[in-house]
């Protein structure tokens, strides 16, 4: 029996096509991923805000509840929101083929902005308490807070000593990456464990029996942040599977082991 074999490639046919369209599906999931996780981001912070200034009233910085109002605002936005999108700028196929440094830079930068937004959010609610002659670190929710943003701080002083410092040696890098990107996710989980519970809790105090319906009632306000709390965890679980999947891993981040070709490089580079 004789076969006849046809030069695929003078009909236009690369023998890599396999390979590319698997190439580009992986692009077009990832993109469909992080469009969806700024999408997400996006609803978190304007929820949070409409909640604190439709419903709870507005912002001021005086000791009343209206100062309370920041705390929220600024823990979903900072230990949330800008921490999840700091924590994928290294996915995203467009930098994979660029100087490392820059990107490490920009994500110390919104590391660091997003810690800042956090302790200023934690100020507003000590000193709220503290007007109020209200205990504090009294719930679950305060203490899981608490933890995450004290993490978040240790986190990133390890990150910037050890990957931004000239001096670190490699066998540091080494050592401290693992337990870096590991760290990396569980304050996500803690900072997200925090917001939810948070945001019951608060529900809880405001929505009491009296002239107000009680949260048990569901009323607007309640239907409002509860739906909040399910965008937050949402866009935790996206960033998560962001994070999670080895084909979107910049490729310096793959085990020496495996050879590849990274997304959106040609074959000649």
């Amino acid at each position: 029996m004789r076969y006849i074999i046809f030069p695929l490639h003078k009909y236009g046919v690369s023998l890599n096509e396999p390979a590319r369209l698997c190439r580009m599906w992986s692009v077009l999931s990832f993109y469909t991923c992080y469009l969806l996780c700024l999408g997400l981001s996006l609803a978190c912070v304007v929820c949070v805000c409409l909640w604190s200034s439709q419903w709870r009233g507005g912002f001021a910085w005086d000791g009343t509840a209206l100062q309370f109002n920041w705390h929220p605002v600024l823990m979903v936005t900072g230990l949330v929101v800008l921490y999840g999108n700091g924590a994928v700028l290294y996915r995203v196929p467009l930098t994979w083929g660029q100087n490392k440094l820059p990107w490490k830079l920009l994500h110390a930068a919104v590391m660091l902005l997003a810690l800042i937004l956090s302790v200023v959010g934690l100020c507003a609610v000590f000193d709220f308490h503290n007007a109020q002659n209200t205990p504090n670190l009294y719930s679950v929710h305060s203490w899981v807070g608490i933890v995450a943003s004290a993490l978040f701080a240790m986190q990133w002083a390890a990150g910037a000593a050890g990957f931004l410092l000239p001096c670190s040696p490699p066998t540091l890098r080494a050592l401290l990456k693992p337990v870096h990107v590991w760290m990396g996710g569980s304050i996500l989980c803690l900072s997200i464990a925090a917001c939810i519970s948070g945001i019951n809790e608060k529900l809880l105090f405001v929505l009491k029996n009296g002239a107000n319906k009680t949260y048990a009632d569901l009323p607007p306000e309640a239907l409002f942040a509860n739906v909040l709390g399910v965008l937050i965890v949402a866009f935790g679980l996206v960033v998560l599977k962001i994070l999670s999947n080895r084909e979107w891993q910049r490729p310096d981040s793959r085990p020496p082991d495996l050879t590849y070709t990274p997304l959106l490089q040609e074959d000649n580079e």
